[in-house]
């Protein structure tokens, strides 16, 4: 297994038995797909940023009293080579390695490009795992049944994981089609909590804590928070979760119930801006560390 050394993995992490392979549960595993990307593109070069820019993220976190890594180990690996892959074959190579992490027993985490490549990895996580709820943080609702003549685009990914039969909660959407706001309505799998509701009051965050399964994936577009915390996106959207608000969210999520896994995606780099990839890369190690305190890795 290929893994990146203490110049180039998440954290800068310097202790060999803290970042191999073999000793460490949690793997952060990079997938750079961007091939449907329908208004900035750039966000091939997210996963390497937010590595980059977790070598400034401190080790202790004063919230959870902890250095969370130390607890756990975290590798991360060299990136997917694609060789070319685009739509449903991408989406198998994402699958198939991400199966490989699953059957080794690892708490996986994925830095994607575009959103699509968070189909492969709920499939992957299927084979597994049963019951689990789909737990999305996005400004879209990405439930579109194409777009631009492709099933397998950005604006797609959770109308295909919608196929597959598991239950969907959505948080912070505020940008949809009509055809996305019928499915949303008719169909008994999908819970939206959209971003004026959000706004109003903290009610939605039980709400949809009890709409989810015990075992929980979770997904997170980064325009799913306010541009002012990450403004380096594919298409951004006025309003979104605050960090606090999303912090607070998340972590009664982890200690409510048990996250299986996550990804975090669309992060699309800005030169001479460094906000989007360093608040992502804060956000990774705080999930690492909610589930970390409540034993559940």
């Amino acid at each position: 297994m290929n893994i990146l050394n203490s110049e180039h993995n998440f954290l800068g992490i310097t202790e060999p038995e803290l970042y191999s392979y073999d000793s460490s549960k949690v793997i952060i595993q990079s997938a750079p797909y961007e091939h449907t990307s329908s208004y900035l593109e750039g966000s091939k070069f997210g996963p390497k940023a937010i590595i980059e820019a977790s070598h400034f993220v401190e080790f202790y976190d004063e919230e959870t009293d902890q250095e969370a890594y130390k607890k756990v180990g975290i590798a991360t690996l060299e990136e997917i080579n694609f060789n070319g892959k685009i739509d449903l074959e991408a989406v198998n190579l994402i699958e198939q390695e991400t199966e490989k992490h699953l059957a080794n027993g690892k708490f996986v985490v994925s830095l994607g490009a575009e959103h699509t490549v968070s189909l492969g990895l709920v499939k992957a996580f299927t084979k597994y795992h049963t019951n689990f709820s789909v737990l999305q943080i996005d400004a879209h609702s990405d439930l579109r049944l194409s777009y631009h003549d492709n099933s397998y685009s950005h604006a797609s990914v959770l109308a295909r994981i919608h196929d597959l039969g598991l239950p969907i909660c959505q948080i912070g959407i505020r940008a949809q089609c009509k055809q996305e706001a019928d499915l949303i309505k008719s169909s008994p799998l999908i819970n939206t909590w959209y971003a004026h509701q959000v706004a109003e009051n903290d009610a939605w965050m039980d709400e949809c804590i009890a709409k989810l399964n015990d075992k929980v994936y979770l997904t997170i577009d980064a325009d799913g928070f306010d541009p002012s915390l990450m403004p380096a996106v594919g298409t951004a959207e006025p309003g979104g979760l605050l960090w606090h608000q999303g912090l607070k969210f998340l972590k009664k999520v982890a200690e409510k119930k048990h996250i299986i896994g996550f990804d975090i995606v669309e992060c699309a780099p800005k030169e001479g801006e460094i906000l989007t990839q360093f608040n992502l890369a804060k956000l990774l190690y705080k999930i690492i560390g909610y589930c970390t305190i409540n034993n559940k890795i």
